[in-house]
C-alpha cells in the first residue's frame, strides 16, 4: 500500500476540515495517509517528532497545504525533510496571493517541490496517477 504524508498547518477549523479533504480522497483512492492530527495528537513532543519524521522517510509521496500569508513554519520544514530524502513533493496552493516578482510562494519552498498546483480537482488526478 502506498503511504501519502499530508503536511499542513492544522491551527484552524478551516485548515483542519481542508486537511480532512484530502486525507479523505486520499484514503477512497487507497492511500496510507498520515496526518498528525490523527497520528500524533496527544503524544509527547519527542515521540511527535519521532514518528512525523519516520513518517516523512517512509511515504512514497507528500501532499503540502502552502495556503496563507506564508508556508506554515512546521510544513516548511517537512517539505525540507522529504526533499532531502528525494521523496516527490505536491505543493497545493488554492490561496490567490502571490509574492509579486518573486513568484506564487516562498523561492526554496517552490524549488523543493515536485508539481505546484493551484486546486482541489488538480490534485484528485495527480493521486490517482500516483496510486497506480
Amino acid at each position: 500500500m502506498k503511504k501519502l504524508f499530508v503536511a499542513a498547518p492544522l491551527f484552524s477549523e478551516a485548515e483542519r476540515d481542508f486537511d480532512k479533504k484530502i486525507v479523505e480522497l486520499a484514503e477512497s483512492l487507497g492511500f496510507l495517509v498520515f496526518w498528525a492530527i490523527k497520528d500524533v495528537k496527544g503524544l509527547p513532543k519527542e515521540e511527535r517528532f519521532k514518528k512525523t519524521t519516520r513518517a516523512i522517510d517512509e511515504c512514497n509521496l507528500m501532499v503540502a497545504v502552502l495556503d496563507g500569508a506564508d508556508v506554515d513554519s512546521g510544513t516548511a520544514w517537512e517539505i525540507s525533510r522529504a526533499y532531502a530524502s528525494k521523496k516527490p513533493i505536491i505543493g497545493i496552493r488554492t490561496d490567490f496571493r502571490t509574492l509579486g516578482k518573486e513568484g506564487i510562494v516562498n523561492q526554496m519552498i517552490e524549488s523543493s517541490l515536485t508539481k505546484l498546483i493551484k486546486d482541489f480537482n488538480e490534485l484528485k488526478e495527480i493521486l490517482n496517477e500516483n496510486i497506480k
